[in-house]
């Protein structure tokens, strides 16, 4: 989903549909840590010199409006070359994209979210040694990885924080959000017991892309339901069964709502007026809550990493470029997709669209670094992860998503929900 781009970046902030998004966040395979890229497969080398001829790019949402400003300027760094940018919208793209695949019909380059990477990889391009990645995110790199090959380069990163009343929650004694497992239950108790607060935290509970959203809680437990080599589903194992026993403590003890309100805009709500203080977004949420609470408002929140067991991490996602096998102008696609990943390119991008910059040293930039809420998104950036990129993880996800929702609604154990998972998995498999 995209937020209507705007003249202010921190008002064109937008959530990416990374969890599906993930619809998806937001972004490599679960439990994997975030050491460097291994993807073995590359692809031919780029030829020298210029950019040259017509480079056909699709993109979609506010991105696609806003190409082709950019591209004035890698146009007047390759004079020799013309950039056609065709917009499409993202509800539209999938198809779009499958369309185009089966009737060789492809651009050259295009922006591609990064749960999608595994649906069309067959098709892409593998990306040239000489085409250096190792100064991006790990976790966004991982999101170019499929079945050892590299498959595009990060263009912009998404991730995923916690935001909390400052106000309220300094009253109940907690000026800082707290940084540990037990902190955070500690803190919604004491916010429970203030004046117009219902429930405290505001957490997936059923749905579509539910069980991706709450994946920050298993990881930071050490969770790894997935195996190394993406072989063999491990959802029965302790690290996964503690993480949503915990999970499971906020609803029982009514800290979280297991039937909170849906409709468009009710998260917001209930996060400008105080029932339900605590929420997990995106860099899209400083827009959308600044828009909501009126002026003055943006003073009364802040957000905060995710608290820490094992670890702290959370969901990445955003866009990668890639490359098509059927490409016409592939060496110009290329060389594009390289000058986007240069620091004052990333930096101009984000200036322009609001889009985080996935190249880290950009992160430097007094844009980002001297923005109190934006920085709190760069320190996240460093521990993130990004489900299997498999195929079947899509089917193994729904399964997850019922037993998520009976586990928070009708009090299942999560032992034996994880269980039924297993077999359910295990029935899908892995696609090996």
């Amino acid at each position: 989903m995209m937020i209507q781009t705007t003249a202010d970046p921190r008002v064109r902030m937008r959530k990416i549909a990374v969890l599906g998004l993930v619809a998806g966040l937001l972004l490599t395979g679960c439990g994997r840590d975030n050491q460097a890229s291994n993807g073995t497969e590359t692809g031919k080398a780029i030829a020298s010199g210029a950019a040259t001829g017509t480079i056909n790019l699709w993109a979609q949402g506010g991105e696609a409006k806003l190409l082709p400003e950019l591209m004035k300027d890698f146009e007047a760094e390759n004079p020799g070359v013309k950039v056609n940018v065709t917009a499409i919208p993202w509800d539209a793209a999938h198809n779009k994209y499958q369309t185009a695949i089966a009737g060789g019909t492809t651009p050259d380059l295009a922006q591609m979210g990064t749960t999608w990477m595994t649906d069309f990889s067959d098709a892409f391009d593998p990306k040239p040694a000489e085409l250096d990645t190792s100064g991006f995110f790990p976790s966004s790199v991982k999101s170019t990885e499929v079945s050892g090959a590299t498959l595009g380069v990060p263009w912009y990163v998404d991730t995923r924080v916690l935001y909390y009343r400052k106000d309220l929650a300094a009253q109940a004694g907690y000026p800082e959000f707290p940084k540990t497992w037990d902190g955070l239950t500690a803190m919604a108790k004491a916010l429970k017991s203030q004046d117009g607060v219902k429930y405290p935290l505001q957490l997936p509970v059923s749905g579509a892309d539910s069980f991706q959203s709450m994946l920050p809680f298993l990881w930071s437990n050490g969770a790894q339901f997935i195996s190394g080599d993406n072989s063999k589903w491990t959802f029965d194992t302790p690290e996964v069964v503690d993480a949503l026993k915990y999970y499971q403590s906020f609803f029982t003890d009514e800290l979280a709502n297991k039937n909170p309100a849906t409709g468009a805009g009710a998260g917001e709500a209930a996060f400008v007026n105080g029932e339900a203080p605590v929420l997990i977004l995106g860099p899209s949420g400083l827009a959308q809550l600044n828009t909501a609470g009126g002026p003055g408002f943006e003073d009364k929140y802040m957000v905060a990493p995710f608290p820490k067991k094992v670890s702290g991490t959370s969901f990445i996602g955003g866009s990668d470029m890639v490359v098509f096998k059927d490409a016409k102008n592939r060496d110009g696609a290329w060389k594009l997709a390289q000058w986007l990943a240069k620091p004052e390119v990333q930096i101009k991008w984000y200036k322009l669209s609001g889009s985080l910059p996935a190249l880290q040293s950009a992160w430097k930039d007094p844009a980002l670094a001297d923005d109190k809420k934006l920085a709190v998104f760069g320190e996240q950036l460093k521990d993130t992860n990004f489900p299997p990129t498999i195929s079947t993880w899509t089917q193994v996800s729904a399964a997850a998503d019922t037993q998520l929702e009976q586990i928070v609604k009708a009090g299942k154990d999560p032992a034996a929900a994880m269980k039924d998972l297993q077999a359910a998995a295990d029935s899908i498999g892995t696609g090996k």
